[in-house]
């Protein structure tokens, strides 16, 4: 992702470059021209990154590829909608500075002022001022993203203002950028920009993101296997297109309350049956049990993700950690292995547990592991001081064999193991991880 989005703006300012490059910067003293230059890749950095951040929030399923998942491709989307908004204020302090140039250098040297008649200046004026809310809105949208604290069912409803505050903010960049832009390579970048962010933002306000993968149907059990845990099993329409062990779905159990983001717990039986089991982690996961019976509608909308079987390499060491609800993903791997055992690879899986006296996952992972020989099950009970740690899963060998590590879990302990691990194996670790962070 750190990747993808460092290119991204490595080539906008080259196409802001090279358009500096070919029309020079124009008369005028440096202070003031710096200034004008400033504006101009401020302003195209926050509306490029704008129009990424768009074109990413409706879900593409072929950037999964690329990107490495689904859920990577929304980390993408939130952070480039913040560098975005970083621009932003950028873009605002450079233009609040006219003030302070004029104090220290007068206005002997600053670039004149281009003119414009007719429908065009009026254009202008309407997108300066069109531009001014939606940078304020932005900002708003911005910080309470950030604010973890702020209740995401609020947050959710505010985000959807997104795509129409884009579109002001794209109007302001069409209307205000140079005309002598539109002839380059920085104008020729943003047209395409703009025509993709509009595109996306269309998409997201006539409620079609993801429309062509859902599928309908209903819930045909639920369950409490522990009590911070829902297990959901739904029957699916034909429209749904089948699954691979570890991909996750967004699921829509209640209109009102949105899509939510869940790993698929079983394989696929080939009978569009999906189950689900999630954690009681905020208002709305506690109150599923509640609020969900058999014969209610649902809406699944996927699959999503590349935490799959398909994605091993055979030839690392396998080692594969979940942390309490993380063991999803490798449930459904352990029931799509049990149904072609000669797939099972040689690998090591560590559970790690809060209290392995009456959690419901420690006997259905020694039942799904005892048919699979090549498969050596560990659980890690912290109640009893059983705490897994990067040297334990290194062993003594130190790295002296290429390993892949699979883990789903808390956010901390990943970077814990990884941190470890990273040291123990020097350049022979490939560690995979989920990023469910959607906000």
């Amino acid at each position: 992702m750190k990747t993808i989005l460092s290119g991204f703006i490595a080539l906008v300012v080259l196409a802001w470059g090279a358009d500096l490059a070919a029309r020079g910067a124009g008369p005028g003293a440096l202070p003031w021209l710096a200034r004008e230059q400033g504006l101009y890749l401020s302003g195209l950095l926050s509306i490029a990154l704008m129009s990424f951040a768009m074109v990413l929030a409706t879900r593409p399923p072929w950037l999964e590829r690329p990107f490495g998942g689904m859920d990577r491709v929304y980390r993408a989307h939130k952070w480039a909608g913040i560098l975005a908004g970083g621009f932003a204020v950028l873009h605002w302090l450079v233009e609040q500075s006219g003030d302070l140039l004029k104090a220290l250098f007068g206005r002997a040297g600053r670039p004149p002022k281009e003119e414009f008649l007719g429908l065009l200046e009026n254009l202008r004026d309407a997108g300066e001022e069109l531009g001014e809310f939606a940078f304020y809105a932005l900002l708003a949208v911005v910080l309470l993203t950030l604010w973890k604290r702020f209740p995401y069912k609020f947050w959710r409803h505010l985000h959807r203002v997104m795509p129409a505050l884009y579109l002001m903010l794209a109007f302001h960049a069409a209307v205000l950028a140079p005309p002598g832009w539109w002839s380059g390579p920085a104008g020729g970048l943003l047209a395409i920009l703009l025509v993709a962010g509009m595109w996306g933002a269309g998409v997201s306000l006539a409620g079609r993101i993801g429309h062509g993968r859902r599928a309908g149907g209903q819930v045909v059990a639920v369950g409490r296997p522990a009590p911070d845990v829902t297990e959901v099993v739904c029957r699916l329409d034909g429209d749904w297109r089948g699954h691979r062990a570890g991909q996750f779905a967004f699921v829509t159990f209640d209109r009102g309350e949105g899509a939510h983001p869940f790993t698929i717990a079983s394989a696929d039986q080939s009978d569009r049956r999906v189950s689900f089991h999630i954690k009681a982690l905020g208002d709305y996961t506690r109150a599923l049990p509640q609020c969900l019976a058999a014969g209610q509608p649902v809406s699944v909308e996927g699959p999503y993700g590349r935490f799959e079987l398909v994605h091993l390499d055979r030839r690392a060491r396998q080692i594969w950690v979940a942390g309490g609800i993380g063991v999803t993903p490798f449930l459904a791997w352990l029931d799509a292995l049990n149904q072609d055992g000669a797939q099972a690879p040689a690998a090591e899986l560590h559970y790690c547990t809060r209290r392995a006296d009456g959690d419901p996952f420690v006997a259905r992972l020694q039942t799904l592991c005892r048919d699979l020989p090549g498969l050596a099950l560990h659980i890690h009970d912290a109640a009893a001081g059983e705490r897994l740690s990067a040297v334990q899963l290194a062993g003594p060998s130190q790295g002296a064999q290429r390993a892949e590590v699979w883990f789903c879990g808390p956010a901390a302990m990943a970077a814990e193991l990884r941190h470890g691990l990273s040291r123990a194996w020097r350049g022979r670790l490939r560690f995979h991880q989920e990023a469910f962070e959607m906000r």
